[in-house]
């Protein structure tokens, strides 16, 4: 089963735990506002790769990454599921440090033959980082061209099997920062055991100049990159949306 790979990268600082080795796999069904690849949209493109191909890379520095592993991200990675369970496979062999990052957009609940591998690559994987864009309906609808129904249901689902769950959060001025939507999005994963880490990230314009350079519209143009400062206190907001849900459990 070959992937189609947009990337390689050998020296991952963000993609989990640890010095990672960092897999960008080609093709995503969202349309971020604020996405900094777009390039990873397209279904076709990339490089065709065997996943024996890929952990070779990895393996030819391995104690580099002796206190991280490999992270699959995109594009979306799980569009292709069997490409991840071959690899994730190979990994786990070996006892590697296994971690996807996904918008989820991919999970179809009622998809039985979906359910059944992504069964499967749950068992192989020790990390999934997930981002949620917004915890809004039609915000996300408007900011992503996306659904967040199947988004929230993978969440829950990762708790059901036990995986450990980063939760990302991109904050855009004007878009994704209002409190109300973000004490929600705390309030929302506050339910889940399975939560290990937050992480929020302020909106840079780094990637405008990629649109123009592809010839792509960039919806973005002219909103402010995001004060670091104030992605404390937004992250702040959140926090106390997850202790208010946690709260309640008690």
């Amino acid at each position: 089963m070959q992937g189609r790979i947009h990337s390689l990268e050998s020296f991952g600082t963000v993609d989990g735990p640890g010095t990672r080795f960092v897999v960008f796999v080609q093709g995503c069904p969202m349309r971020c506002a604020y996405c900094h690849n777009p390039d990873t949209w397209p279904m076709t493109g990339g490089t065709m790769m065997e996943p024996e191909e890929i952990y070779e890379q990895y393996n030819r520095n391995k104690d580099f990454y002796k206190n991280g592993g490999i992270t699959v991200t995109g594009g979306e990675p799980l569009m292709q599921v069997d490409f991840l369970i071959d690899l994730f496979t190979l990994a786990k062999r070996d006892n590697v440090h296994t971690c996807i990052d996904t918008s989820g957009i991919a999970y179809k609940p009622d998809n039985k033959a979906f359910i059944e591998k992504l069964d499967r690559l749950m068992e192989l994987t020790d990390l999934v980082m997930l981002d949620i864009k917004h915890i809004d309906p039609q915000k996300h609808l408007e900011l992503t061209q996306q659904p967040n129904d199947g988004i929230l249901a993978f969440a829950k689902y990762l708790d059901e099997k036990h995986v450990d769950m980063w939760i990302r959060h991109v904050v855009v001025p004007g878009l994704t920062d209002d409190d109300k939507y973000l004490f929600e999005l705390g309030y929302f994963i506050g339910q889940f055991s399975n939560l290990k880490a937050l992480d929020v990230l302020p909106y840079h314009t780094m990637g405008e100049a990629k649109y123009k350079k592809l010839g792509i519209p960039y919806k973005l143009a002219g909103v402010p990159a995001m004060d670091k400062n104030k992605v404390v206190e937004k992250k702040e907001v959140i926090l106390n949306g997850i202790r208010k849900r946690r709260e309640e459990k008690e």
